[in-house]
């Protein structure tokens, strides 16, 4: 498609591509952790969860911030010797940028790993360094992909170097834990993963762009360049970096504010490990918001950009409405279940209380993650990106004031009320660019009987299940407990929301597999039409 002027159908598909290859990443990224956590236990999951934030932080900056930012301004650049300038000023500006993230990470791991209470990890720290190093290429040929359109090498690369990863993972964990290695060399084993899965994604790029750096450049202004990838990268990247952030803010806070509040090393890592088996709950509780976050960019930038954002307002609308309805469904949904699917998924019922208050973050971020791709795809990247270092703001301070009287609950606590300062400045901010009501007053009210209509079904079903479910294995009972109640809650709450049509057919099929949800919600309101 070089050359060539996008259509909006070519557009659509192209991010139709990314959407699915970046959803399947999601769901590999959330999904190995379980398997991970019962190989390695709580305190091998702590390991990893310590250090993984400095690695994931990194990546989604570089090869999704500065990948969209590169093509960005790549797009608005049509003189093709001015294009290969861009890209020779950026690779080198973060391949100096990647330099300077490896040599003070791996230099200082040692005091890092100080700050965060356990001075075994700095092995890990280093290991990891060595993924900063190999940023700047997959930045480079992304970014430069995007910008012809080509879509399907990004993909592919996408799903290539998380399956790499997820692989080196599991495995090499498996064949240390074999071997009897002690946690730390095991999760350095785990780390050495996301080193190779992001190795693997520049050979697979490589292929495709292997006369990406072979140039005649032009004189441009370097410094507009550095400015543009710098702010449009970090706007871009913010609303995905928040979760990574959340993580790193418990990784300097909860292990030292417990260790000060007198409990011992060993306990308190063991629980921090298990206040961490909430970050695949809520990954995947939250991936219809995280859908609608990658789905929502491009079709408001188009409509934005085509009428100034009036043809923009049914998605908008839309979004918001989805965004609300899922999101709450799964948020109260898994809270509710909580204890049943600490055991299924990771054994024991250890901390089912601060995993149910945690789960509830699902609800923010299917708000959060929307609100600022709306934003975003209409141009206002910068207050969003504001709203949320607040919000991580708000989120170190609860931790310090509410983990040494409730432990891990209360850093669950805090980081619901983070997300929820957020989503509540999100909301101020965008009614005043869009002042339209977004959804009416009857559309909480059916969602309101709709989950308490779920709720009673579900608590009836545990309490039926749990006569003939005593005395088997803990894991079997709690499955025969958990998939049927999550089968029974869901499909009560469709029903009730679909007879409600507090969502139109119409809408029904802009969504994933909508269109029989749409046929369905045709026959259950047949009779009233």
């Amino acid at each position: 498609m070089a050359g060539t002027e996008w259509n909006m159908k070519a557009f659509m598909k192209g991010a139709s591509i990314l959407t699915i290859s970046a959803l399947i990443v999601k769901v590999l990224g959330a999904v190995y952790r379980v398997p991970f956590q019962n190989l390695v236990g709580d305190k091998g999951f702590y390991i990893y969860q310590q250090v993984y934030p400095f690695i994931g932080i990194f990546i989604i900056w570089t090869t999704y911030g500065a990948a969209v930012a590169i093509s960005k301004i790549l797009a608005s650049t049509p003189v093709l010797e001015e294009r290969r300038a861009i890209l020779r000023v950026s690779f080198t500006y973060l391949g100096v940028l990647s330099i300077i993230a490896f040599l003070s990470l791996f230099v200082g791991a040692s005091s890092v790993a100080s700050l965060m209470g356990d001075p075994e990890l700095a092995p890990l720290l280093r290991t990891g360094s060595y993924v900063l190093l190999i940023m700047p290429f997959l930045a480079i040929y992304k970014g430069a992909l995007q910008a012809r359109g080509e879509m399907v090498p990004i993909a592919v690369s996408n799903v290539g170097e998380q399956g790499v990863r997820v692989a080196i993972i599991l495995i090499g964990t498996w064949v240390a834990v074999q071997s009897g290695a002690s946690l730390y060399t095991t999760g350095t084993v785990a780390v050495w993963g996301a080193v190779i899965g992001q190795t693997a994604g520049v050979i697979i790029l490589g292929l495709w762009s292997r006369n990406a750096m072979k140039v005649n450049i032009a004189a441009i202004d370097k410094r507009r360049v550095v400015k543009e990838l710098t702010v449009i990268s970090l706007s871009v990247s913010a609303s995905s970096l928040i979760l990574l952030l959340y993580q790193m803010a418990d990784a300097f806070t909860i292990l030292n504010v417990l260790k000060s509040s007198g409990m011992h090393g060993e306990k308190a890592m063991t629980l921090k490990g298990v206040y961490d088996r909430g970050q695949p709950l809520v990954q995947l509780g939250s991936l219809v918001a995280t859908t609608l976050a990658l789905a929502i960019v491009p079709l408001i930038a188009h409509h934005t950009a085509k009428s100034g954002g009036h043809s923009a307002w049914p998605f908008v609308r839309l979004t918001y409405r989805v965004a609300i309805l899922f999101g709450w469904a799964a948020a109260v949904g898994l809270a509710l279940l909580l204890p049943q699917v600490n055991v299924l998924l990771f054994e024991t019922n250890e901390g089912s209380t601060a995993l149910s208050i945690f789960s509830l973050q699902i609800f923010w971020l299917s708000l959060v993650l929307p609100l600022c791709a709306i934003l975003q795809g209409a141009g206002a990247g910068k207050a969003p990106a504001l709203l949320l270092i607040a919000g991580l703001a708000v989120k170190v301070i609860a931790n310090i004031l509410l983990i040494p009287q409730f432990g891990i609950t209360g850093a669950a606590v805090a980081g619901n009320i983070g997300f929820a300062c957020t989503a509540t400045g999100l909301l101020f901010y965008f009614k005043k660019a869009w002042p339209e009501r977004l959804a009416p007053g009857r559309f909480y009210v059916w969602i309101l009987l709709a989950t308490l209509a779920m709720i009673g079904v579900v608590e009836v079903w545990l309490w039926i299940s749990s006569a003939f479910t005593s005395g088997l294995d803990s894991r079997l009972s709690a499955a025969l407990s958990t998939l049927p109640a999550v089968v029974f809650g869901a499909t009560v709450f469709l029903v009730i929301i679909m007879k409600s049509r507090v969502l139109a057919e119409k809408d029904w099929y802009l969504l994933p597999f909508g269109k029989r949800l749409a046929r369905v919600q045709l026959v259950l309101t047949k009779k009233r039409r």
